[in-house]
This record gives C-alpha cells, structure tokens and sequence, in this order.
C-alpha cells in the first residue's frame, strides 16, 4: 500500500505546483547600532501577494513596479521584525532596484533597521508570504564583526535569535541538514524521479513479462545501484552549481527535470531501460542536482560558511531519500507477486506519474500554468 500511498500523494500534490519553491533572500550586515539590511523577494511572489501587473499582460514593467515601491516596502517590513537586546528595531526603507536570480526577476529592497544600542542579541521574526504560502522560505545571511552565519525561516521556525558574540556551526549545519530532508520529501518531482526507477526493482523481465524476484537480494542490488547513482550524480553539479562554478538557467532546468521523469516513467510501460537503470539515475541526477542547488547559490555566501551548508544541505537530501527507499523497498517486495502491483502500480502508476510530469513540462518549457 506504500507505493499506492505514494503515487496518490505525486498525483495529487503534483499537480498543484513543482516549481521552484518560494525564497526569499535577507541579508543583514551588523555595524553598531545599525543594522544594514537588503531584503531580495521574487517578484511573480509580490505580484501574487499585492498585485504588480497593473495592466494585466503578464509582464511587470520598471514603471508599474516603482509606481508600487510604498506599498512593497510596506507590505515586506511589516513581516518582519528586527529586535535588539529586547528592543525593536525602527525599519525605514532606502532605496528600491531589481537583480536576476536563476529563476527570475527579484525586487531588491535596501533598508536600515535603527537600534538603541550596539546589540548583543539579536532576535528576527520573519513572516513574510506564510499566510499566502506555508511552504514558503526566507534564507537569511548575517554578518557583524567578520563573521557570517546562515539561517532558514520557516512557517515552524518564523523568530529565531542570534547571540552575535559566539556564531554556532552546528546550530546551521543541523538547519541545511534539515531543509535538504525537506527539500526531498516535497520535491514531488524529484521523488516521482526516483519511484520510477525503483518501481521495477522487485520484479524481473522474462520475455514481454514482469515476473516476480525470487528473492530480496536482486531487489536491494538494483535499489541500491539506482540510489548510488542517482546520489553520486547530483552530488556533483550540486556541488558545482551551489560553488557557481557551472549556472545554468533556472528554466533549462526544471524543464529538463520535467522531462526526466516522462522518460523514466515511460520506461517501465515501454521498457526500454532494463538494466541501464542506473545509467539514467546518473544521467539525469546531474540535471536534478541543478535543481536542489537553487537553494543556496543564490545566498552568495562566504566561501567557508557555503561549504559547511552545503555538505549539510546534500546530507539532508540523502538521509531523505534512505527515508523513501526505507519505505518503499519492503512494502514493493511484499506486493510484488501481485497483480496490484504489477499492473496498477508499475504500468498503471507510471502513466500517471508520465501525465503529471508531461504537464509540468509544457509549463515549464512554455512558461504557462493549466
């Protein structure tokens, strides 16, 4: 019932939206009494929340997002509080601009936060877009007296306080530690990626037939080449990307991932991929490893504090993907004598997830939402 559970969840959250999910970028730079802030939220996210497209062709001009600057401003500071030592902060906007990241367009607002004193502590409570999207994540850089720590804040974790006289490594490794788990586990389509080609593990092709294993031992080889695959791949342009030594655009890549999952679907109705399953875990776990760097290149952090979050990051993306394995291996080998499983998961399911994954990339690659 595992894989059942698990085709339904891709089929129905999946079609909702698997782009990339909604950031934003804080950076604060401590230096006395002031704090220094540029706050870079997604437009198409502005938009949705306040309404930037004046003349509703689809296209926000320079001129109908400087005619909004007060009410991006407002909107943006009231979500967020900057307290220091126990007294808040007085948050005043400066100067409004526009920058790329790797999946649009992004306005850039500068403000200075006034406190009473120099602080020691410095506490933020951030809820930008919650209401509008729980899943929603603001990525925070802070840096005072030459150091740079890193936060994520979430729907759970909205107020989070930072002692700026000790900087805590582990406290960041464990928060990218957790948002690779998250990262996974709602990425339907990297998910639906990886259940396509674990789908036929259990089972054997004999002649034009899907033929049960005789044992767990084939089934856990297959699995266990597919994952090491797919992990050895997307490790290496994660890698790549998040250090900006390879960028691609954000578009190529959703769409190109979109694309992977029609492939490795159609594969278990077609089979044309027996035994080369691996192959196209790594083949297309390069282009997936593009996708999860999207959460941190655009950070732009130090050298030292990108390394550290990004081997936690990419440790949090494998010990999810154990966590799917974990559930699905047991569970297909029980089913996979069955015509359930056989036909309705392995044929049946990988229709479905084909069809999802073929409407993702017509919105990817057009640019368009069904």
């Amino acid at each position: 019932m595992c894989v059942l559970l698990c085709l339904i969840m891709g089929f129905g959250c999946g079609l909702a939206d698997a782009h990339k999910p909604s950031d934003s970028y804080l950076t604060l730079n401590v230096a006395g009494s002031s704090v220094n802030g540029q706050w870079d939220i997604a437009l198409r996210d502005l938009d949705f929340a306040i309404g930037l497209d004046a003349d509703g062709d689809g296209e926000i001009t320079w001129g109908e997002l400087r005619a909004r600057h007060k009410d991006i401003a407002a909107y943006a500071l009231s979500r967020l509080a900057v307290v220091a030592d126990g007294v808040p902060c007085a948050l005043h906007p400066l100067r409004h601009l526009v920058d790329n990241h790797t999946d649009g367009a992004y306005e850039v607002l500068r403000f200075n936060a006034d406190c009473a004193t120099a602080p020691r502590v410095l506490r933020l409570n951030y809820r930008l877009f919650f209401d509008l999207d729980p899943q929603h994540k603001g990525l925070l850089k802070l840096s005072t007296t030459g150091l740079t720590r890193t936060a994520i804040f979430g729907w759970s974790s909205a107020e989070q306080q930072f002692d700026l006289a000790r900087q805590s490594r582990l406290a960041s490794f464990l928060q990218y530690g957790k948002e690779g788990v998250f990262h996974i586990w709602s990425g339907f389509d990297h998910i639906l990626f990886l259940l396509s080609l674990l789908l036929p593990a259990v089972l054997a092709r004999q002649g034009r037939n899907w033929q049960p294993v005789t044992g767990l031992r084939p089934a856990f080889i297959e699995v266990l080449k597919v994952v090491t695959a797919f992990t050895f791949a997307h490790s290496i342009t994660l890698s790549l990307a998040t250090l900006r030594v390879v960028t691609l655009p954000s578009r190529w890549v959703e769409s190109a991932i979109a694309a992977s999952v029609v492939i490795a679907a159609l594969g278990n109705i077609f089979v044309f991929m027996e035994g080369r399953r691996w192959a196209i875990a790594f083949a297309f776990g390069l282009i997936h490893g593009f996708g999860f760097a999207a959460v941190l290149g655009d950070l732009h952090l130090p050298r030292e504090a990108l390394l550290l979050a990004l081997v936690a990051f990419n440790l949090g993306i494998e010990a999810g993907q154990l966590v799917i394995v974990a559930c699905f291996l047991p569970m297909a080998f029980l089913l996979r004598e069955t015509w359930f499983y056989r036909r309705a998961s392995l044929v049946g399911g990988s229709l479905v997830i084909a069809l999802i994954a073929a409407v993702w990339l017509a919105e990817r690659a057009f640019d368009f939402r069904l």
